[in-house]
């Protein structure tokens, strides 16, 4: 050991570096102690930063549910809009087609009142006839209705006949039995039974319009040849003094015991309608006819049904083997036997083969008939 390792220290200098230790401990302690409060101030500021990390955290969560919420209610609302503004132009374009529709149908009920209005200024545009009340009345009678009569034209093939039985029922059981056998002298001919079936109007709709050209002439002399009465007609209203011009035709309507005029110029018919009553020279005197407009129909709606006539049967497949009166005969006398299924005979029309003929039927209710044309 060598002199250098140790040395002799006093109590004084041991006193002074015991507490220069003691201070170095304390400052060290202190600064310990510093450390500590450091670290806990730093601790305490880490789990605040964590609890308000998590609390914006957990709000900015809620904001964002929030908005995306608003943003789903935003979205449906204005889809909701869309929708709605979309029905809104729905209904303006159904509004305005709507509106375009009445338009065109007030054009033409307008079309329609001028119609109706000229028709009006006919003075009730029908010709003129005398008529007496004779005091009987009928219930009901102020109800305007209108009976239309068919006049069917059918035409007849060749070795067929329509026999038209009084009662219905005979007719029924003529088609029932359908085949029948008819003794014709030494032989026998065998023939069918059809119904016979028309289409028929059901419905009609009729629009009538004031024609430019035609005049209706009544209040006629009777006593005149309808010959004379043409012409002398034709003569009158030929001359302009008289409201007149040149004729085109003229036309005798048997049925109303008038006469049709048509002129080759429009305005003429309207000319003489309106002045109505006219003095025609026939030669011995004049006669006072009057005019009235002349009327066009037009079909603007009809309805067909099937119809079938339930006295008259349809006989087919007779041969020609006798001539047409015989077998007529001979027809009708084997369907009035009630042994063979028939009844009383209301008419009967044949038509042998290689022979065309029309049968016309017209309804006189109850019953109906047929004629031969």
């Amino acid at each position: 050991m060598s002199a250098e390792d140790f040395s002799i220290v006093t109590d004084g200098e041991s006193l002074r570096c015991q507490d220069s230790v003691l201070l170095e401990i304390n400052k060290y302690k202190a600064q310990y102690e510093a450390i500590l409060k450091e670290q806990k101030i730093l601790r305490d500021g880490i789990d605040t930063n964590k609890y308000y990390a998590k609390e914006f955290k957990q709000r900015a969560d809620e904001k964002k549910a929030l908005s995306e919420e608003e943003n789903k209610k935003r979205t449906k609302a204005t889809q909701k809009e869309k929708e709605r503004c979309r029905a809104v132009q729905e209904e303006n374009t159904k509004l305005q087609k709507e509106i375009l529709k009445i338009k065109e149908e007030m054009q033409s009920l307008d079309c329609k009142n001028s119609s109706l209005k000229k028709q009006t200024e006919i003075s009730t545009a029908v010709p003129e006839r005398k008529v007496v009340f004779r005091g009987n009345t009928k219930e009901g009678a102020h109800n305007v209705s209108f009976d239309v009569n068919p006049r069917i034209v059918y035409p007849m093939e060749g070795g067929t006949a329509l026999i038209t039985f009084e009662e219905k029922d005979v007719a029924q059981k003529i088609l029932n039995l359908k085949d029948h056998l008819v003794q014709l002298g030494d032989c026998t001919i065998s023939v069918q039974a059809k119904p016979i079936q028309f289409l028929v109007p059901s419905y009609v709709e009729m629009e009538t319009q004031v024609c430019p050209r035609r005049i209706l002439v009544s209040n006629l002399p009777k006593e005149e040849a309808e010959e004379r009465v043409l012409d002398k007609l034709d003569i009158h209203f030929s001359k302009k003094k008289n409201g007149g011009g040149e004729v085109e035709d003229k036309d005798m309507l048997h049925d109303s015991g008038t006469v049709v005029i048509t002129f080759v110029d429009d305005n003429i018919a309207k000319r003489l309608s309106d002045k109505q009553d006219h003095e025609v020279d026939f030669g011995k005197k004049k006669h006072k006819v009057k005019v009235t407009p002349f009327l066009n129909g037009e079909i603007s709606q009809m309805k067909i049904c099937d119809s079938e006539c339930v006295r008259t049967v349809l006989l087919t497949g007779i041969p020609d083997i006798m001539d047409k009166d015989n077998l007529q005969d001979n027809l009708e006398i084997h369907f009035q036997k009630t042994a063979n299924g028939g009844g009383e005979v209301e008419g009967i029309v044949y038509n042998p083969l290689g022979h065309t003929t029309l049968a016309l039927f017209d309804e006189d209710s109850p019953q109906d008939s047929q004629s031969e044309s």
